[in-house]
């Protein structure tokens, strides 16, 4: 905790383009002799400059092409604005070539050319690292044979920083192939040198080791390039390579600071919700659980605290939905201490003599589990996310394994190591109701009093929810899905005003205009963006009308067509990991749990998806990069609740009403787990609800899509993944009958409510 306090004080977090603003780049492709610098290569230019944006540590940065041929590339929090533009504007293109001999024998000067000024297909002349020229071959290898590149530090060898390069399979065949035919001759001899090229400059000309036979070649597919390299210039080589050679040459062409794209009262109506929610949410766990809600909220407190300085260590931008996600995460964190109260409440009532301190005890035991397993889960998907997908999904996954991370230690270290010490002082023991454990909950007693058979006829719940999932699923199909302009692109005005405009005022004309999603940010000193979706050209006049009544004569610097922030490149790459996810997922959840359960689980995560994308798609909403947020959260949100009743239905098949109907166990997980499932819904939705009323317009989406799924998510763990794994169990046992029985053969006994609250 000490150290997670001197981070928060000493490094501040990085703010988004949101919050603060940040330095706009803007880059003109051009065109050469072999490419033309049209649309469709700025597009795959886009996506090389988002991955080397990603190397480079920037993360929630905003790229777009404009018009045919230019990309706008803003970066929030930058310390050295140029030195990203030198990096982002490299083009990069990698060679490598065998050597020929000096130039001075072909009596050419250094520099020149003997063909295409590329050095691709024809013979060149290049000074090395010394200064010498070298006769060089056609390039062997392109950029496009590398498969990785990585900056390491040989501290055996003393060879200092260097970039190990690792070529693809047909790559390292030439690789071979290359140094095979350097080593063919003598040591010291230059045609024994391989020449690594980038952008026209020798970067690095080995000589081939002695001990490589001629014709042989150095085989394994990977080289070092080594130098008078400091740690800063072999990343940013490597990051170079990696990352690939941009189609086509680009220029810088402008470069400007822009102002936050939400304004101050924005801002400050998101950060005042947040804080209302998290103290409405401790409250709520206080009233609940007494001395135990207070100490969980001081655990809450220092989780809060540790992956705020996890975020900063790591250089993470904060925008005002990863805000709220953060406070979010707080509220879903009050489920571990949930849990643990939950059975410490069970192992309480179940035995004759029990002591508050041994009855936390056995909590925090028996719900370690179900708390493990679902963390687990969670980190599978964080991982996936992190190590496949690129942008904002990456960035998430970052944060929640962040999260996930900092939520274990807070229930099983911080909240049981303040806990067990409340409840052994004299004081608590003799007062065993303050504790808030001694009793049941009203919750619990409530079940207990009715005993309702809910699995009864689970085919039913499954043609409710089946009803449910047309009703909001056929909206995707009748009105379709309203996609922002972070998928579709649209149009970018930029504006000159005789009087400077502030970006509040003109939010709030545009959105009386009939624009409420435009996107308006300040542009240098005095200039004006406006980001909108695709406009008529009437509707671009009424766009500049609104901004002509603030600032007086205006004029336009700049208006074109931009592409999507959220590319194909970028969504493919989403897709992917988060099938994966998925899929990582099920495997663990049928190795720990059984198959069936992993398949339930994963099918009410489908069942939440599309009713939360069809609600939003009847609700006429914007699926953008918020909504994005939200659904990968609701996604995490899900999987949580349905391992957590599939841990209790493993723990009841392992004790000793095992004998009893699936159908009936299963019944009694849901019972048992329901209070946790009302307390740490609660918890949620307390926040969210808080941001919903309180918070700006950019917020109200982000939380209708979270209570929403929230929602959907708490009943589809009970009356989806349930009633699914009954169905697959009785189909895979055959004992359908057994389960259409009302109640157990089995006599019960209710006579004292000890026996009724014994959990096995």
């Amino acid at each position: 905790m000490a150290g997670a306090v001197a981070i928060a004080l000493t490094m501040p977090i990085r703010l988004g383009l949101d919050l603060r603003g940040g330095t706009q780049i803007v880059l003109e492709t051009k065109s050469t002799a072999t490419t033309e610098a049209d649309r469709e290569a700025t597009d795959r230019t886009v996506e090389v400059l988002r991955g080397r944006i990603d190397a480079l540590g920037v993360a929630e940065p905003t790229i777009v092409r404009s018009g045919d041929n230019r990309v706008v590339v803003e970066l929030p929090g930058v310390q050295d604005p140029k030195k990203a533009a030198d990096v982002l504007g490299r083009t990069a293109q990698l060679t490598v070539h065998s050597v020929l001999g000096p130039a001075e024998a072909a009596g050419n000067s250094a520099g020149n050319d003997t063909g295409n000024p590329s050095g691709t297909d024809a013979e060149r002349v290049l000074p090395d690292e010394s200064g010498q020229s070298l006769r060089l071959k056609a390039a062997t290898l392109t950029g496009q044979d590398v498969k990785g590149a990585d900056a390491r530090f040989d501290q055996q060898g003393g060879a200092g920083w260097h970039v190990t390069v690792d070529f693809k399979d047909a790559g390292g065949d030439r690789w071979a192939e290359v140094t095979g035919e350097a080593a063919c001759h003598p040591a010291g001899d230059p045609q024994r040198r391989v020449a690594i090229v980038l952008d026209d400059k020798i970067i690095s000309s080995p000589q081939v080791d002695p001990s490589v036979a001629c014709g042989a070649g150095i085989a394994g597919g990977s080289t070092q390039i080594t130098g008078s390299f400091d740690d800063a210039e072999a990343r940013e080589l490597a990051l170079l390579i990696k990352g690939g050679a941009l189609p086509v040459p680009v220029e810088t062409i402008e470069q400007r600071t822009i102002g936050a794209t939400l304004g101050d009262e924005a801002i400050s109506a998101g950060a005042w919700a947040a804080v209302i929610g998290t103290a409405l949410t401790g409250l709520f766990i206080i009233v609940v659980y007494r001395l135990m809600g207070a100490l969980a909220t001081v655990a809450l407190l220092c989780y809060g605290l540790i992956s705020y300085a996890a975020l900063a260590a790591i250089g993470a931008t904060l925008t005002l939905p990863g805000l709220a996600g953060f406070v979010l995460a707080i509220g879903m964190a009050v489920d571990a201490n949930v849990l643990v109260f939950e059975r410490a409440r069970e192992e309480q009532a179940a035995r004759t003599r029990p002591s508050t301190r041994s009855s936390l005890t056995a909590g925090f035991r028996s719900a370690f589990s179900a708390i493990a397993d679902s963390n687990i889960t969670t980190l599978i998907a964080a991982a996936l996310l992190f190590f496949l997908a690129s942008g904002p999904v990456k960035g998430f996954g970052v944060t929640l394994g962040i999260g996930v991370l900092a939520s274990t230690v807070s229930a099983l270290v911080i909240t049981r190591v303040l806990a067990e010490f409340a409840a052994s002082r004299p004081s608590v023991f003799r007062r065993p109701h303050i504790t808030g454990i001694s009793t049941t909950g009203p919750v619990r007693d409530a079940l207990l009093r009715r005993d309702p058979f809910l699995m009864r006829r689970p085919r039913r719940w499954l043609a409710a929810c089946a009803v449910v999932l047309v009703a909001a699923g056929s909206g995707i199909l009748v009105r379709g899905l309203d996609f922002g302009i972070e998928f579709t692109g649209g149009r970018l005005i930029e504006y000159s005003t005789a009087t400077p405009v502030d970006a509040d005022r003109a939010r709030d004309a545009l959105a009386d205009a009939g624009f409420p999603r435009a996107v308006v940010q300040s542009s240098g000193d005095s200039d004006l963006t406006v980001r909108t979706e695709e406009l008529t050209d009437a509707e671009a006049e009424t766009v500049t009308k609104a901004i002509g009544e603030l600032g007086g004569e205006t004029e336009k610097v700049r208006d074109e067509l931009i592409g999507p922030s959220l590319g194909e490149e970028l969504r493919k790459d989403a897709l992917i990991a988060l099938g994966l996810a998925l899929a990582a997922q099920l495997l663990y959840l049928a190795v720990r749990f059984r198959l069936l359960f992993g398949t339930a689980a994963v099918g009410a995560l489908a069942h939440d998806v599309v009713i939360l994308v069809g609600v939003f798609a009847w609700l006429g909403k914007p699926i953008d990069g918020v909504f994005l947020a939200a659904l990968l959260t609701v996604i995490g949100y899900s999987v949580n609740d349905s391992v957590v009743l599939f841990d209790r239905v493993r723990e009841l098949l392992g004790g000793k009403d095992r004998k009893q109907p699936f159908a009936r166990l299963t019944n009694q997980a849901i019972l048992q787990t329901l209070p946790r499932t009302v307390n740490t819904g609660m918890g949620a939705v307390l926040i969210l609800a808080s941001l919903a009323v309180l918070a700006d317009d950019s917020l109200t989406d982000f939380a209708l899509a979270l209570l929403i799924g929230v929602g959907v998510g708490t009943y589809s763990s009970v009356f989806t993944a349930s009633p699914l794994a009954i169905e697959m169990y009785d189909r895979g046992s055959g004992s359908r009958p057994a389960r259409r029985e009302g109640r157990p053969t089995e006599k019960r006994v209710p006579a004292s409510r000890t026996e009724r609250q014994e959990v096995s």
